[in-house]
């Protein structure tokens, strides 16, 4: 091959490799009273731009107490912009959003292709992000709304995030800002903020990669990344996720890191917000016990998580769910974590979840609750669910 070509070539596979970069802070927080205190401090410290991008946005007391957060940055002259899926949040108040426009807070919805108040077709901005300043940024699964919120007695949902400081917290401001400008224009007074000096490497010991799934862009980073858990642990992997719903690439991984010896449990939710969805995952228990996965059902309230742990040595925390939703039909975003203290400090986390929230479900109690009726149901419920993937999203194999 000559050497100019080659060079070519080199460099076009160098554009294509996702990158960790060094001397990142992160901290895993879980959802509910703890993760808003922490999202409500990001905001009062934040003193030139807010990129606040998600899913769900509620018109509740969760959600009025974090509009008045960011009402309140931008009466500080904060540069603030607020992009929710157009879909998920389009029942929002449009008082809320009048009040949100006259604080000078810059708002938007993305919306996919076509939608009604029962179904959407195209791209879902399914990512959850708070990226601040260029220098700190939150990244899960945790919408806004009271669901996720320890309120009114209540305890939230299971879900987690990640807070980020240092180079990828750039990155991911980075990313907010190109993704708001491909829905609307920055305001003509917006002057971009300055870029703080280069991290020393002893800044932070994480090493983080931003992992992406936008059909449109032809990115399914976060995709590869479970790919990569499952061809490369050597002993263990801890899935916890809502929506558990693999296809048919995603069941082959499982079975063949199954049969290298390696340990998988995945931890679901007992009850759902989705109940056609719950009754999907079940009629997939028979498959996950034939190939000696781990069930465990969260019975405490509704699971809505998405993290997978490798070996106890990194993890991944984001937005995607393991089902083709996700993987073909959603904008997702997920941080993938190489820090051994971490990994270990989320696997313990999870060790006391399923020993104080979790039921083990095993191939007695599948037996037990087994009746021609239920695995009618649960079969119809499966075919059902595989058909609306089909259906709403793209590049579908």
């Amino acid at each position: 091959m000559p050497l100019q070509k080659m060079r070519r070539t080199m460099g076009s596979r160098r554009k294509k490799t996702r990158q960790f970069s060094i001397a990142n802070k992160t901290k895993l927080i879980r959802g509910g009273a703890d993760y808003f205190d922490l999202l409500r401090r990001m905001i009062s410290g934040a003193s030139h731009t807010i990129h606040f991008q998600t899913y769900i946005f509620d018109a509740d007391e969760t959600g009025r107490a974090i509009a008045d957060a960011l009402k309140e940055a931008a009466a500080r002259k904060v540069c603030v912009f607020l992009l929710v899926d157009g879909y998920a949040s389009q029942s929002l108040p449009k008082d809320f959003l009048q009040e949100l426009e006259d604080a000078g807070i810059h708002f938007r919805f993305f919306q996919p292709f076509f939608k009604s108040r029962e179904f959407y077709f195209g791209r879902r901005l399914h990512h959850k992000v708070v990226a601040i300043d260029n220098s700190c940024a939150l990244v899960g699964g945790v919408n806004v709304s009271n669901k996720y919120n320890d309120i009114n007695g209540k305890p939230a949902w299971l879900d987690f995030a990640v807070h980020v400081e240092g180079p990828a917290a750039q990155e991911l401001f980075s990313i907010c800002l190109r993704t708001w400008k491909g829905i609307a224009p920055l305001p003509g007074n917006f002057r971009p903020v300055s870029p703080p000096p280069a991290y020393d490497p002893s800044f932070g010991h994480s090493a983080v990669r931003i992992s992406r799934n936008d059909w449109l862009r032809h990115r399914n980073q976060v995709s590869k990344t479970y790919g990569e858990i499952f061809t490369t642990s050597s002993n263990e992997i801890t899935i916890l996720c809502s929506y558990f719903i693999p296809g048919a690439k995603m069941k082959k991984y499982i079975e063949r890191a199954v049969k290298r010896g390696v340990k998988v449990r995945v931890i679901m939710a007992g009850m759902s917000d989705v109940k056609l969805s719950k009754n999907a995952e079940r009629f997939m228990y028979d498959w996950l016990l034939r190939n000696n996965v781990d069930i465990y059902e969260y019975t405490r309230n509704i699971l809505h998580g998405k993290l997978a742990i490798c070996d106890k040595e990194w993890l991944t925390v984001g937005s995607y769910n393991i089902n083709d939703l996700s993987a073909y039909g959603s904008i997702e975003l997920n941080l993938d974590i190489r820090d051994k203290m971490l990994a270990k400090r989320a696997s313990g986390m999870i060790d006391e979840i399923i020993k104080a929230d979790c039921e083990h479900i095993t191939r007695e109690q599948v037996e037990k609750a087994r009746s021609p009726l239920r695995q009618f149901v649960l079969w119809l419920s499966y075919q059902l669910v595989r058909l609306m993937f089909r259906l709403v999203t793209f590049d579908h194999k």
